[in-house]
């Protein structure tokens, strides 16, 4: 009934919408302190309900042909953002299993032992032995001080500090995460990112990288020359150690107004590439510009509300 209904809602054609899904991780097995998160088995069935009810396609095919007018019924296409190791170690077995084909949006500066600046939150966090933390001293408004006697407190900590740190200036924040670091004591990981040695696995097993800046930046924190420096070269980056175009870019945060504007639509564009993706939720037309395309995962488990809740976005037009 649900790929039916996709059809209908988006027929072959000069009518045809294309949905694309927006993943970060998919973990190994559920993360008690973040029961939310993908992980192997979950994926494994998301992949099979989607390729049941859709026709996936390469996200640069699927493009081409919504702008040609000649997308197939009920089109998606999958993305990954960020580039954690755990694509390559667990995502990329479960698409290739089923068939499918993804875009990796990888942020180049985090590669071979990198590390994202809320990760380090997260894991300073998670391993810390403290039993409580001082938040307002981290720099959270009334903070106060959280207990970190259980997943739920180490969790309010978190959200709580990366509410706090997300959008503050990229020298101000990366003093603040050294901070949090330092009062967790904790020891850190350096392999939650993917090496050089799995990227270009990635491509080699049929999938698509695309790029997602050098540092993962607010772009509209920026100035024009940092905003600019960081796609073009996250972009050089990629292109040189798989000796191949990168023709996608997906905003940082990505949403529309807050984390970039036109003029890092404009920016994208002419650093050469073909394509862009936000994280507005919504399906793309033939109308949509190439460089806003919107992006929607459901949240639910359930195979009937995760479909309906697909089906719902497969209506929404971002603006």
């Amino acid at each position: 009934m649900i790929g039916l209904l996709a059809r209908g809602l988006s027929p072959a054609g000069a009518r045809a919408r294309l949905s694309v899904l927006i993943l970060h991780r998919v973990l190994p097995a559920p993360d008690p302190l973040f029961p939310g998160e993908i992980d192997a088995r979950f994926f494994d069935a998301l992949c099979r309900w989607v390729t049941h009810w859709f026709h996936v396609l390469p996200l640069a095919e699927a493009t081409r042909r919504l702008r040609d007018g000649t997308l197939p019924a009920a089109a998606m296409a999958i993305t990954f953002d960020d580039g954690y190791a755990d694509n390559h170690d667990v995502a990329l077995p479960i698409l290739q299993r089923h068939g499918l084909r993804a875009t990796f949006f990888i942020a180049s500066g985090f590669l071979d032992g990198g590390r994202m600046w809320n990760d380090t939150v997260i894991e300073a966090v998670r391993c810390s032995q403290r039993d409580r933390l001082d938040l307002g001293a981290l720099g959270v408004r009334d903070g106060g001080h959280c207990p970190l006697d259980s997943p739920a407190g180490r969790r309010r900590a978190i959200e709580a500090l990366i509410g706090a740190l997300k959008y503050l200036g990229p020298a101000a924040r990366d003093a603040a995460v050294q901070r949090v670091a330092r009062a967790c004591a904790a020891t850190l990981p350096n392999d939650l990112m993917m090496s050089s040695a799995q990227v270009r696995a990635l491509r080699a097993g049929g999938m698509q990288v695309g790029g997602h800046t050098v540092s993962h930046p607010i772009l509209a924190r920026l100035t024009d020359a940092e905003a600019r420096a960081e796609i073009q070269d996250g972009k050089h980056a990629l292109e040189a150690l798989l000796d191949a175009p990168v023709t996608a870019f997906a905003y940082p945060n990505g949403k529309p107004g807050t984390d970039y504007a036109p003029t890092h639509a404009r920016m994208a564009r002419e650093a050469g590439f073909e394509l862009a993706c936000s994280t507005a939720w919504g399906s793309a037309g033939q109308a949509t510009e190439p460089f806003q395309l919107p992006r929607f995962t459901p949240w639910d488990r359930t195979r009937l509300r995760f479909g309906a809740r697909l089906l719902g976005n497969l209506r929404r037009t971002p603006g």
